[in-house]
């Protein structure tokens, strides 16, 4: 067995960059950015009002001063003249600050009786204006590779960009294997289960943004998953369920390797998630995940993941562990890492978290319940209540 840092390393070294291609911004959010951006034009392009009120020069913006007003300049349409002394244009948010006027004040403290106004007591010190590239200047870059918030793509938009060059979106096969397995709807037999870790691995990759194609389930047979894996044609990803262990049934890697499979690693020093395998075949990376649903999404957490991220350009990273105070004791772990399913309660400093009572790799509603994986080091001494732990948040 190797150590789950092994075993991630060898999963991300399997990984390859999936290329590039454009997308109009309607379809960015959530891709991952493959060329960095830049602004053409500034942001905003002109000295703007920040507020609904009537521009001046500042040496006007006196309590009691009465001030002609020339016109009016809403967003969209400058007002191309100039104010003068003792002079003011009624002015809106967003529009060009005219020529002569140097701050704004804002129309609550103002009386106005025809095109005449008088300024109140009081007056905002500010000058509410918005300075010409006060956001951005052309030039301004977004930095590749990132993937694309929703603010993101609102800023490409402010930059004048019509599209942007992100990473295409991986396409990952998965293929669940056993004659004990029914697609969810179906009838099954008293000696049959319903497949449900293709379909939580499913929303998973999708989740990440890769796309996601789900083949037929593989027969506890060469033939059947030799047919099943020839399905998995040009995707990038090839990941199976199950199949993966040392049983008489468990075909995948003999199966895998007589179609040319290049076998990287098999079984890594961790529970849930023992039985994982992972290589190359053809042009594809083949990812072998447990059969028991919590090891399959547990091992799809740590190694699918950075894996799609890896084959769309994000650098590799550790995975997101956090601390949290303990809530309990707990006795010695074993020689393998363990990632229990456990529950998070947010106090005032510092969140408190409490591992399940069973840690069973079966029981999905207990994983649904959780939020966080308790990471436990090979060997690691017991723990009492109140420590600080290390946690990854699901």
């Amino acid at each position: 067995m190797i150590s789950v840092a092994e075993a991630l390393a060898a999963c991300l070294a399997l990984a390859r960059p999936v290329g590039v291609e454009p997308v109009p911004l309607t379809q960015a959010a959530g891709r991952v950015l493959a060329q960095p951006v830049t602004a053409r034009r500034n942001q905003p392009p002109f000295a703007a009002s920040a507020m609904d009120g009537y521009a001046m020069a500042r040496a006007d913006r006196v309590a009691g001063a009465r001030l002609r007003v020339l016109g009016e300049a809403p967003a969209g349409r400058a007002w191309m003249g100039r104010i003068g002394p003792g002079e003011a244009l009624r002015i809106f948010t967003g529009a060009p600050v005219p020529q002569g006027a140097d701050c704004v004040v804002i129309q609550e403290d103002v009386t106005r009786a025809g095109d005449v106004i008088t300024l109140g007591d009081g007056l905002d010190t500010g000058d509410n204006i918005r300075p010409a590239g006060a956001d951005f200047r052309v030039g301004a870059q977004i930095p590749a590779p990132r993937r694309l918030s929703a603010a993101d793509v609102a800023l490409c938009a402010s930059m004048n960009l019509a599209q942007v060059t992100v990473s295409r979106r991986p396409e990952v096969a998965l293929i669940a294997t056993g004659d004990e397995l029914v697609s969810p709807g179906e009838d099954p037999r008293a000696d049959q289960i319903v497949a449900s870790n293709s379909y939580g691995l499913f929303a998973m990759v999708e989740a990440a943004g890769a796309r996601a194609r789900l083949l037929p389930i593989a027969r506890d047979t060469r033939e059947s998953l030799e047919q099943v894996l020839r399905l998995a044609q040009g995707a990038d990803l090839i990941v199976t369920i199950g199949g993966a262990s040392v049983g008489d049934h468990d075909l995948v890697g003999e199966v895998a390797g007589a179609m040319g499979l290049a076998r990287a690693f098999y079984k890594v020093a961790m529970r849930p998630g023992k039985p994982l395998m992972a290589g190359r075949i053809g042009d594809a990376a083949l990812l072998g995940l447990p059969g028991n649903p919590v090891s399959s999404m547990v091992c799809g957490h740590l190694f699918l993941i950075p894996m799609l991220e890896a084959m769309m350009g994000l650098p590799a990273s550790e995975a997101r562990i956090l601390r949290a105070r303990l809530a309990c004791d707990l006795p010695e772990n074993g020689n393998r890492a363990h990632y229990m399913r456990s529950t998070l309660a947010w106090g005032e400093d510092v969140a408190t978290i409490t591992p399940h009572g069973s840690q069973d790799s079966s029981l999905l509603t207990v994983l649904s319940q959780a939020d966080a994986l308790l990471v436990r080091p090979p060997h690691d001494a017991p723990r009492r209540a109140g420590e600080m732990v290390a946690y990854l948040p699901l």
